[in-house]
């Protein structure tokens, strides 16, 4: 579906034109069925990379392809679905009629573009009466969802969407998840970053991570949430008992979050020497918040 190799951006601004490289050396590999979460810090070079795929920016120097097709191809563009970070609309035009513009520039009219309306609104939750108001009364989570019906309005075969969460509440969010998912059920693959990073965890089968403009993780996201040493938490019968160590968490049920195997063991020989018992002992999965920061401070 996407393949990049060796990709470099290089940006040239100001009087002078000083160089700025945004991407540097990159490599990714989205394959069919995928729904792949494209994450890190901002200025990372998620939104250059996004841009290159859909063919708003040139590349300097590496090898891009998209659906075996170069991305300024335009026979591609019938084939995929995108949404910006931030989406601008005819703000004149109401969602519905946004859709059915959008829709007749896509080649479809009549009933099937009535039904791919129906389908696509549907779909993000956003066949209310609202959708027939114009665009300059929407909020952001409205024009996030009209953004998203218009992305998947042709049923394309590829979904590329540059931070689709964004400004959503967590019912939003919930509903954009669920759209994803049902979507990527019905065979389409999905490409999209995120700093929503609960969502991309919960929905995601693989994912990059990219900092400074080079890949520095990429696979499935088990393994690599796996490959971090895990946390553990421990509840003692005393909750008021507790040592004041710098790399203890205190939970809100008064539980002790420890974030290595070396401090847990403390813990326990700490507990013992109080004579604490132990309530409960729990093993957790190391978060891809804590692999993404753990990533960012090696730089």
């Amino acid at each position: 579906m996407i393949r990049i190799r060796s990709l470099e951006k290089v940006f040239r601004t100001g009087f002078f034109m000083k160089s700025s490289r945004a991407l540097n050396g990159l490599d990714l590999t989205v394959e069919p069925g995928d729904i792949y979460g494209f994450v890190g810090p901002n200025g990372a070079g998620k939104s250059t990379t996004i841009k290159i795929l859909v063919g708003l920016l040139r590349w300097s120097v590496g090898e891009v392809t998209l659906l075996n097709c170069s991305p300024h191809d335009v026979k591609v563009r019938k084939r995929i679905g995108y949404l910006p970070e931030h989406p601008y609309f005819y703000d004149y035009l109401s969602g519905r009629e946004l859709l059915r513009y959008f829709g007749s520039l896509s080649g479809l009219k009549g009933d099937e573009l009535k039904k791919r309306i129906d389908f696509a609104l549907g779909s993000v939750h956003a066949d209310k009466e609202w959708i027939d108001d114009p665009l300059r009364h929407y909020s952001k989570g409205m024009i996030q969802r009209v953004g998203l019906a218009q992305a998947i309005l042709t049923k394309p075969e590829l979904l590329i969407l540059d931070e689709p969460m964004s400004g959503l509440d967590p019912v939003g969010r919930k509903d954009v998840r669920d759209t994803l998912l049902a979507l990527h059920q019905a065979g389409t693959t999905i490409f999209y970053s995120s700093h929503v990073l609960s969502d991309v965890e919960s929905i995601s089968n693989r994912i990059g991570i990219i900092i400074d403009g080079k890949m520095r993780h990429e696979g499935e996201i088990n393994s690599i949430l796996e490959e971090q040493a895990p946390s553990y938490t421990v509840r003692f019968s005393d909750h008021t008992q507790k040592p004041d160590w710098p790399n203890l968490v205190v939970e809100p049920d008064g539980s002790l979050l420890c974030h290595d195997i070396e401090t847990k063991e403390k813990l326990l020989s700490w507990g013992s020497e109080k004579g604490l018992t132990i309530e409960r002992l729990e093993k957790r999965r190391a978060s891809l918040e804590q692999v993404l920061t753990e990533e960012i401070t090696r730089v």
